[in-house]
């Protein structure tokens, strides 16, 4: 018969592993399930500014998580590497079953984070990895004086924006609107930066290219006018880099939790509709999507099922 644990935790981002640590420093047999690396979205982050304590100035996405996922480990939160295929999640033993085998748990954290919202034009899925990209901190070195295009207006793209103005000769922000939506702090640094620059009220269209990225059509959004972008002839290509959001990795609860458009609803105590079923950070209904915020969800989280198992018969 397979172990029951007292909680799995589905997903290893900053509110994963905050519930990993949290639970485990309660002597709780907790097992936390992550398809790929940690992290989620921070994991591709370059630089952190806002994360209270945070030990480095210049803090990095990777390196804040590496503290965190040894700090899940010292307590004893158990690991394992899988893609979670189908859950039951009602009665007191939850089921769920991965491609390596079936998870049992009194409690279930889900934390299983977004992913980025795509560009939407025509020919996207074509170059993503051949010019297109969701990921400066993976990518950008591959556009080393190259010209760089990134589209959205809000904090994560003028960041992910000024990052790249470390290896691009250039970089233009496309934005659908006229101003930007990012923190006032961040738009101060951006336009004193000599390399950034601004295409307004604009989205991309369509690109196209011979095997990579080297054209692209951009549409102004007050006036539908068409405008064709292409590389220097000399490059050949030009990178292309998309930060217009998240969608919720929540596909795998359809029709078994309570969600609102995808995230999944639960109370401040983190409870979802299901008794001992919680949602923590990107993945639940929340008004802001922060590493501060994922952390606290995943900590409230952790408890909440400390308390649940307590109260089992």
């Amino acid at each position: 018969m397979s172990k029951i644990y007292d909680v799995i935790v589905l997903g290893a981002g900053p509110a994963g592993l905050a519930a990993g640590l949290y639970a485990g420093r309660s002597r709780l047999d907790t097992l936390i399930i992550e398809k790929g690396q940690d992290g989620g979205q921070i994991a591709i982050t370059n630089e952190i500014e806002n994360y209270p304590g945070q030990i480095l100035e210049g803090e990095s996405g990777p390196s804040l998580i590496a503290r965190m996922t040894e700090q899940a480990k010292k307590f004893g939160a158990e690991r394992v590497s899988d893609v979670i295929k189908s859950v039951e999640l009602d009665g007191d033993v939850k089921k769920l079953v991965g491609n390596k085998g079936e998870y049992l748990a009194k409690a279930v954290i889900i934390a299983t984070g977004a992913f980025p919202r795509p560009i939407g034009c025509k020919n996207e899925a074509q170059y993503v990895g051949k010019g297109i990209s969701f990921c400066a901190t993976c990518d950008a070195a591959f556009f080393e004086d190259f010209e760089v295009y990134v589209v959205g207006g809000g904090d994560a793209a003028v960041e992910e924006a000024m990052y790249l103005t470390k290896f691009a000769r250039k970089v233009t922000i496309i934005h659908r609107r006229d101003e930007l939506r990012a923190a006032k702090s961040i738009q101060e640094k951006a336009f004193k930066n000599p390399k950034l620059n601004f295409m307004w009220d604009t989205v991309v269209d369509e690109v196209d290219g011979d095997e990579i990225l080297s054209k692209m059509i951009v549409k102004n959004t007050k006036t539908g006018e068409l405008t064709t972008v292409e590389a220097d002839p000399e490059d050949g290509m030009f990178g292309l880099f998309g930060f217009i959001g998240l969608l919720p990795n929540s596909k795998l609860f359809d029709g078994i939790i309570d969600m609102e458009n995808g995230y999944i609803k639960t109370d401040d105590n983190m409870h979802t509709n299901l008794p001992g079923v919680y949602a923590a950070g990107d993945i639940r209904v929340k008004s802001l999507r922060q590493v501060v915020t994922a952390a606290a969800d995943g900590a409230i989280a952790a408890m909440q099922a400390e308390h649940y198992i307590a109260n089992l018969k």
